[in-house]
């Protein structure tokens, strides 16, 4: 069975570092005396526990309790403690990551596989044992994840988060903290992060995914504690190779996927897999050949955003009746016994505050569509650009490169790359909260004006 690093395709260095790492915090485990997991792969890891509330005659037990709480905090936190065995400090743990990369690179796949590296039964990330299979299928109960639906983390969900992973672990080596788009921390959120950072539990260790250290990413002071792991946009031809070997995918469907998603893992595999996803690519790169005229630019506006509504929509709609059917019936929805009229007369304000985090949702998920159509926009001026420059390098999109090459002889270097850059505009201003509407309006008056 493969590893729990297989799926990080193209990151050679950042799972090297992983896993020096994850032997050096099984190291940690060893040097603070806590015992090997059990027959049925749940590790008996409350021992530090135990050790504190041991017997207080037994002064020797209670010394080497306070050792080994300290061997694990102090290697932990980055400074090893006096007992604890001599690991390379560029290979040791520490109680922060941050992966950092550009979309489709890996960072929540490498943040997932190195928890389950932590909570490996061998320190290696076997993928094999209870600890990494639990870990990976998402039902470990030491390790949490932070996926934000919406457009932001509020800092309600994470003080209760961090509040939670301030406990011992209940059945693996480590509490593990994972913060999908860490760059959606709102101010108040990131302040509650950053005091659970500054003075972390013993055993515990936050994984936060984010595009880059920049500061508008993520705050200096919690960039300052962290460890940086930087990937890197994997090669169109390891795309492919991880599509043919794990997928089943055809290698000539494979390599036209990867190259169409640009190195991103995910959106190769939707590519190759999902007619109704190849559909809405085709209706996207047909924009440019639409724009004749100021109608004819708002028209195309108006389908763009219409498409990613009606993607949105369908993406939510399975999720948002579950959610809403489970709800209600929790506050009893249905029931006819003598409280069931007064249980339902107070559901008016949670049902209020799910149809606002589905909102949210619905919201979130139309911009990520907006923004893949965005991307291969951009791909088809990026092959206009380079066939004007005559650059030796493979285009983008293979199937529209004839009418990639046509309209780089027509608009020149310039004008292809100003249309290039009223994409790329386009996607900044709509990350910065301009209406969607609004900035794909005017990015396709710019196509068409050039």
């Amino acid at each position: 069975m493969p590893d729990v690093f297989a799926d990080l395709v193209g990151q050679d260095d950042a799972v090297d570092t992983l896993r020096r790492a994850a032997a050096s915090a099984a190291a940690v485990l060893r040097a603070a005396h806590l015992p090997p997991p059990t027959a049925t792969g749940g590790p008996e890891y409350d021992a530090l526990d135990d050790l504190a509330d041991a017997d207080a005659d037994a002064d020797a037990d209670a010394d080497a309790d306070a050792d080994a709480t300290d061997a694990v905090s102090g290697v932990v936190g980055g400074t090893a403690a006096p007992d604890a065995p001599a690991v390379d400090p560029a290979a040791g743990m520490t109680h922060a990551w941050i992966f950092t990369g550009p979309p489709g690179s890996g960072r929540s796949v490498a943040a997932r596989a190195f928890a389950a590296a932590l909570q490996c039964a061998h320190g290696t990330g076997c993928g094999s044992c209870p600890g990494c299979h639990t870990t990976l299928t998402g039902t470990h109960a030491d390790v949490r994840l932070v996926a934000p639906e919406g457009l932001s983390i509020g800092v309600g969900e994470m003080r209760a988060l961090v509040l939670r992973a301030a406990s011992t672990p209940s059945g693996g080596r480590w509490q593990v903290v994972i913060i999908e788009d860490a760059d959606r921390l709102t101010e108040a959120a990131g302040n509650a992060l950053l005091k659970a950072v500054e003075e972390p539990p013993p055993r515990t260790v936050f994984l936060l995914c984010a595009p880059s250290t920049h500061p508008e990413d993520v705050s200096v002071t919690i960039r300052s504690r962290c460890r940086v792991v930087p990937l890197r946009q994997p090669s169109a031809a390891a795309v492919a190779e991880v599509l043919v070997r794990r997928d089943g995918i055809a290698p000539d469907v494979a390599q036209w996927a990867a190259a169409a998603a640009q190195g991103h893992v995910g959106r190769a595999r939707r590519l190759a897999r999902d007619p109704e996803a190849r559909q809405r690519r085709d209706a996207v790169l047909a924009v440019p050949r639409r724009l004749t005229g100021v109608g004819t630019a708002l028209d195309a506006a108006s389908a763009l955003i219409e498409a990613a509504e009606a993607e949105a929509a369908a993406s939510v709609a399975e999720s948002d009746a579950a959610e809403r059917a489970a709800l209600q019936t929790a506050l009893g929805a249905g029931g006819t016994g003598r409280g069931a009229a007064g249980a339902t007369r107070g559901s008016a304000g949670q049902l209020k505050d799910l149809e606002k985090r589905q909102k949210s949702r619905a919201t979130r998920a139309q911009r990520d569509a907006l923004d893949r159509a965005l991307v291969d926009l951009a791909g088809f001026y990026r092959d206009a650009l380079t066939s004007a420059w005559r650059a030796p390098v493979a285009p983008v999109h293979t199937d529209t490169a004839p009418l990639a090459e046509a309209g780089g002889q027509k608009w020149a270097p310039e004008g292809s790359l100003r249309r290039l850059e009223a994409v790329l505009e386009c996607r900044a201003a709509i990350e910065a909260n301009v209406k969607p509407r609004i900035a794909v309006e005017a990015m396709m008056l710019s196509l068409w004006r050039g």
